[in-house]
């Protein structure tokens, strides 16, 4: 399972806040809610966190084994 933690870390380390990245940013309330729920997105989209927190995506994102990951 991917795992978003990192990024709320990285966030309050950094001058944004959610209401910037939504605002300024246009990172929409609905990424917003996957980074909470730990749910799907694209690279894309974790492209341009890096960008705007100017960092890795280490600390946006980790991988973390799951019995809940689908079976391959």
């Amino acid at each position: 399972m991917i795992d978003y933690s990192p990024f709320w870390e990285t966030l309050h380390g950094s001058k944004e806040t959610t209401y910037t990245l939504i605002i300024r940013h246009h990172i929409s309330s609905a990424t917003i809610d996957k980074l909470r729920k730990n749910k799907p997105m694209n690279t894309t989209t974790i492209n341009d966190l890096c960008r705007i927190l100017d960092c890795r995506i280490e600390q946006i994102a980790q991988y973390i084994p799951s019995e809940k990951d689908q079976i391959l």
